[in-house]
């Protein structure tokens, strides 16, 4: 059994102050659960601050991003061993916040960064691979736009992603890879992608890599779900055959909301 996975992406949100209170909060209500891995991911500028609260707990503490190149003249950049050296067991790949979908600025919505950011489909793989080389965990994210969407493209676009973002992967390193599916418009919105219609693009994720490193390496694959998780919905989310866990957004800047959503993981875990 695909042990549960609740993830918090703290996005750009708490200072130092702000992120050792609530890691010490998460530590609190969630800090010595066997039955699920709890993954937080503050800002790099509390990374170390937030390693110091978690430690000697069993909350796993992670990045939202990276470069690939381990050194050099990348103003602004983090590599994946200073990500080690802070105290990183996970990063995040690919958030759909990061994605450059709309070719360039003027193209985007004003309130739609994803364009100033720029990752793309070979970018993810470039740093999902610096990441595992470093003995990172990557969380791969993957997900469509509402146009996407509205167009019948979810599966092809789902695809493609999950396609180009094991390439170069080997069955052995995806041991230590996550998958997570984010559909765009779902995230940030308080719009949640209806469970069964979760389930089944979390599924056609499996079936993904399952046609390209085997049956058993997606049949080990934890898959989570990302897009306005929350305590009232976290149960249906969790029963679903082929979802893990959750990457979580707002649901996570506090503690109490989060510790209801890793005893939703525990539970699903004792079945």
């Amino acid at each position: 059994m695909r042990k549960p996975v609740m993830a918090g992406n703290w996005k750009m949100n708490c200072d130092s102050d702000e992120a050792r209170e609530l890691a010490d909060g998460v530590v609190a209500v969630a800090g010595q659960v066997e039955a699920a891995d709890v993954i937080v991911c503050p800002t790099a500028v509390a990374l170390t601050t937030v390693a110091a609260s978690v430690k000697n707990s069993k909350v796993a503490m992670g990045a939202q991003n990276l470069f690939w190149e381990a050194d050099g003249a990348y103003t602004g950049e983090v590599s994946a061993q200073m990500l080690l050296s802070a105290g990183c067991e996970y990063v995040l790949c690919g958030h759909s916040e990061r994605r450059g979908r709309f070719g360039t600025l003027d193209e985007a919505d004003a309130d739609d960064l994803a364009a100033v950011f720029g990752d793309t489909d070979a970018t993810v793989n470039r740093k999902a691979r610096a990441a595992l080389a470093a003995g990172l965990k990557p969380v791969i994210c993957c997900g469509e736009l509402l146009a996407e969407r509205q167009a019948g493209n979810t599966d092809e676009v789902v695809v493609a992603q999950i396609k180009a973002a094991l390439c170069c992967i080997s069955a052995e390193d995806c041991a230590n890879v996550i998958f997570a599916y984010e559909p765009v418009w779902a995230i940030g919105t308080g719009e949640v992608c209806d469970g069964d219609e979760a389930n089944r693009v979390c599924g056609l994720i499996r079936a993904t890599i399952a046609g390209v490193l085997g049956d058993q390496v997606a049949e080990d694959m934890r898959v989570l779900y990302g897009g306005s998780v929350k305590p009232d919905n976290v149960e249906g989310l969790m029963a679903m055959e082929h979802i893990d866990g959750g990457l979580v957004g707002g649901a996570s800047l506090k503690a109490d909301s989060f510790g209801d959503l890793v005893k939703a993981a525990e539970a699903s875990a004792a079945g």
